[in-house]
């Protein structure tokens, strides 16, 4: 039988006041849902979302040269910086009777000359004796009719300028170049293999060599569906890969770096066990004398014939195997061995050594709806012991002191243990305290960053494309995408110009010489 509603008569001033700042607090968190459900629909719609709520600002105000005034030095020379080509003299016309000359009066003038060069190339043919015909070869870097200059300029305009097709097609066309919608898309995604290759290889080299990543997700558009782009990198190496979910076993494979081989080995068991897959499962998968499998399509194969995808248990053992052997790929390649995987808390990033980002934990303070006074004081007292807390973390970051340890650990403790009398910030902050190892990492490990900030300031860019461009329609396009923007973040990690990239691996002539990136991302 239902409950019978609740009654408010006689009810004390107190009573009725703690009933309507519940009501108050329900309401703010259904509204709260109820505008997630309108984003999601939105999004899903392909229409605006809601604005985004002004971050805290507890990373800039925990920095040491906020605390102190700005410091303004003088700009530094630009004439150091420049290259003088040419010199041209400018004289003076008819200069007075009796006036003399004093030298020159310099001044620099920085120009570009951008104009179309069509080279008709009048190749040699002999013919052999025996019949062969020979044909001088093309110079280095011509491979089709479009020069390696003019690719450098498609490529630089469309992943650098963050231009759409159909203006850079406007613009090649007022220059004087005569070249169609086909043709530009084929500069822009045929024959690119050479490049897709080198940003795989920045990611296994990053992944094989980082103390720690950071990752973050946004979503993504590709054959009018909607996806997500996952960036992975640190301070040396950026790389973004767009799938159609979000999922943990996604994030495995990610990982793997362009590998699809399954794995059972002692890693993998270790995975099935701590993530309570049935000893029967794990006793199947273990005692079949094929361990490796060179695919999915391999290894989906091998779980129906021992009969695991017939099962209807929880959790699901198809799932939680296939991460398994995922990991276990990981670990046999060396990949993020003792790596921090440093992330804002989503489930399908907590793998292995996993660190969560202060900022977002912080943030979840900082949205929450306080209706009464004692409530707004309370939120903010909390506030301002995590802003000191966390300031205290990075002075830690900067200089480890082991009798400094444990005191930010019991800080912690006290912060995340409070009760005070707003239930909502209290059951946030058991919360978080759940996640005390990921939020505390630094202390084990100091080098590990208290933020993602690196990667959501990374894939801004893809964020920016999908506004301009909408999405990708070919697997080739969305991959080219994703690699020369991971190239292009990487270069600029490594103070590499992407314009001398392109002309070095173009081979354009003069171009400047940039060794390959997975050899400059390595660790000193």
């Amino acid at each position: 039988m239902a409950d019978s509603p609740r009654t408010v008569d006689g009810l004390g001033l107190e009573e009725l006041k703690s009933l309507v700042v519940q009501a108050l607090e329900d309401n703010a968190r259904l509204k709260a849902e109820n505008a997630e459900l309108r984003e999601e629909i939105a999004r899903l719609k392909g229409l605006k979302g809601r604005p985004k709520i002004k971050p805290s600002g507890m990373e800039k105000a925990t920095d040491p040269a906020a605390k102190g005034q700005r410091q303004i030095g003088r700009r530094g020379s630009k004439r150091t910086k420049v290259t003088i080509d040419e010199e041209r003299e400018i004289k003076v016309a008819n200069p007075p009777d009796g006036a003399r000359f004093k030298g020159y009066e310099e001044f620099l003038v920085q120009d570009m000359i951008v104009r179309p060069l069509t080279v008709l190339y009048r190749r040699e043919r002999w013919q052999t004796p025996d019949g062969r015909t020979i044909v001088a070869p093309l110079p280095t870097g011509i491979t089709t009719h479009f020069g390696p200059e003019l690719k450098r300029f498609v490529l630089a305009q469309y992943h650098q300028g963050q231009t759409t097709m159909p203006r850079l097609l406007a613009l090649l066309q007022d220059l004087g170049i005569i070249i169609s919608k086909r043709q530009l898309v084929r500069l822009l995604i045929k024959s690119q293999d050479a490049f897709l290759g080198e940003a795989r290889d920045v990611l296994r080299t990053g992944l094989g060599a980082a103390p720690w990543i950071t990752v973050d997700d946004t979503g993504a558009r590709h054959k009018a569906k909607n996806g997500v782009c996952t960036h992975i990198g640190n301070d040396r190496f950026a790389a973004f890969i767009t799938t159609g979910s979000k999922s943990r076993l996604n994030f495995l494979e990610l990982l793997n770096a362009g590998d699809t081989t399954h794995l059972i080995n002692d890693a993998a068991i270790s995975y099935m066990g701590e993530h309570n897959l049935s000893a029967k499962v794990i006793a199947l998968l273990c005692g079949h004398p094929t361990t490796s499998f060179a695919g999915r399509e391999a290894w989906t194969v091998h779980l129906t014939a021992l009969g695991i995808t017939a099962l209807e248990v929880h959790p699901d053992p198809v799932r939680v195997a296939t991460e398994a052997a995922l990991w276990g790929s990981i670990c046999a390649q060396g990949l993020i061995d003792d790596t921090v995987i440093v992330s804002d808390g989503a489930g399908q990033f907590d793998i292995g050594h996993h660190a969560a980002c202060w900022v977002h934990a912080e943030r979840l303070v900082h949205k929450l709806d306080a209706f009464t006074q004692d409530r707004r004081t309370a939120k903010e007292a909390i506030r301002d012991r995590i802003w000191t807390l966390y300031a205290d973390l990075k002075a830690y970051a900067r200089a480890p002191m082991p009798e400094a340890k444990a005191e930010l650990a019991t800080r912690f403790e006290a912060i995340f243990t409070t009760r005070t009398c707003f239930v909502t910030l209290d059951r946030l902050l058991k919360r978080l305290h759940g996640k005390k190892a990921d939020l505390l990492m630094v202390l084990e490990r100091p080098d590990t960053p208290l933020h993602t900030n690196g990667s959501e300031s990374d894939i801004r860019s893809h964020v920016t494309r999908r506004k301009v461009s909408a999405g990708t329609r070919s697997d080739l396009g969305r991959d080219c995408r994703d690699a020369f923007l991971g190239l292009m973040k990487t270069c600029a990690k490594q103070r590499v110009r992407f314009w001398d990239y392109l002309g070095c691996r173009l081979s354009v002539p003069g171009a400047a010489s940039v060794p390959p990136l997975p050899a400059l991302i390595q660790p000193p």
